[in-house]
């Protein structure tokens, strides 16, 4: 796991979140006035994510060489909304910010995945600047992106966006959150709040708000590389992506012998992650909520649920206990780190009894 260098960290900025005053709120109106792009835009890059051609919206362009008669909203907005989140009621908020922004710039994560956004979407709205379209120039350049869902789902897109540097397409758009999450970490460390309120409508228009007038604030991130023995079925998360083209550094000591078929997976995380009992738990519940869907109906019950898989896997009663599952950290886990600017990798040892890291 190597930490990424602080001109790479700056990949992806966040909104921060901050206090609107009653009066600032805005209307309906108002909000679709600084949200809503033109049709045709929003028309041709649907059509490019329909067809996965970044090429397919061009047939939308009406204006020539200069569609100078269409004006780039001020906040051009695109959501991306878990429908699994909070507590199932994704399809009724969807609805909702559709109805406030526009069907086109509400995209359901689990249906247009952010890669596929990135790819042909805002591709479509580079290819139309690139043909001297100046609204779709603008767009590009004061687009904003919200994730209503749990960390999950933000890490999702933020990992995604990151590419957008590597591949020397900026800006790369900021990210704001509306938490739908059990935990939020991600929407609590940038002012966004730790839990979506009951009264979620008025709720939304507040975070739109929000996404107007929030200063933009950097976040940190690492890379992270993983190597295990080949043969184990495994669903790796959406921020884990398999890689063929892995080499150890010449200068890292490795204890024991390697296996000869290993599989690596890599990525990159933010705010922390977790190995052993805790990311068990996490696990285990994600399962179950996709399983039994009806079982995971708001914070409360999901908490209740975590509560309960952290008992099973002894995270209480560890010392007691002789389960083979539940043995240290130390006996399956090497980690080492590569930190700025250094060319040394260092292990991090990890004491006996340790059952988890974060």
């Amino acid at each position: 796991m190597d930490s990424l260098s602080s001109s790479s960290s700056a990949i992806v900025e966040s909104l921060r979140g901050c206090g609107i005053s009653s009066s600032a709120r805005l209307g309906k109106e108002e909000l679709r006035k600084k949200f809503t792009m033109p049709q045709y835009l929003r028309l041709a890059m649907r059509d490019s994510i329909r067809y996965n051609d970044a090429a397919a919206g061009e047939s939308r362009r009406v204006g020539g060489d200069d569609d100078s008669d269409e004006a780039a909203p001020l906040v051009p907005i695109v959501v991306f909304i878990n429908p699994r989140s909070g507590g199932r009621c994704g399809p009724l908020l969807k609805e909702r910010l559709q109805h406030l922004i526009s069907e086109e710039q509400v995209l359901d994560i689990l249906e247009v995945k952010p890669h596929e956004f990135i790819r042909y979407g805002l591709g479509c709205l580079e290819m139309l600047a690139a043909l001297g379209d100046s609204c779709a120039d603008e767009t590009r350049e004061r687009l904003r992106i919200m994730v209503a869902g749990g960390d999950g789902s933000v890490g999702w897109v933020l990992g995604c966006l990151s590419e957008l540097h590597a591949q020397g397409r900026v800006p790369v758009p900021p990210v704001g959150i509306i938490p739908l999450g059990t935990g939020n970490d991600l929407s609590r460390s940038f002012g966004w709040g730790g839990s979506f309120p009951f009264s979620w409508k008025a709720a939304i228009k507040r975070s739109l708000n929000k996404a107007t007038v929030a200063p933009l604030c950097l976040l940190d991130s690492w890379r992270f590389s993983i190597s295990m023995p080949e043969g184990t079925v495994i669903e790796p998360p959406h921020c884990l992506k398999h890689t063929t083209e892995f080499t150890f550094d010449e200068d890292l000591e490795i204890e024991g012998e390697l296996s000869e078929n290993i599989i690596y997976y890599e990525g990159v995380f933010y705010n922390y992650f977790s190995i052993g009992m805790d990311a068990q738990v996490a696990y285990g519940f994600h399962n179950l909520r996709n399983e039994k869907p009806y079982l995971a109906q708001g914070p409360i019950a999901n908490k209740i649920i975590y509560s309960g898989y952290s008992c099973t896997q002894g995270w209480f009663f560890t010392p007691c206990t002789s389960d083979p599952k539940l043995r240290g950290l130390k006996n399956i886990l090497r980690m080492h780190v590569k930190k700025i600017n250094s060319s040394e990798w260092e292990q991090v040892l990890v004491p006996t009894r340790f059952q988890m890291l974060v």
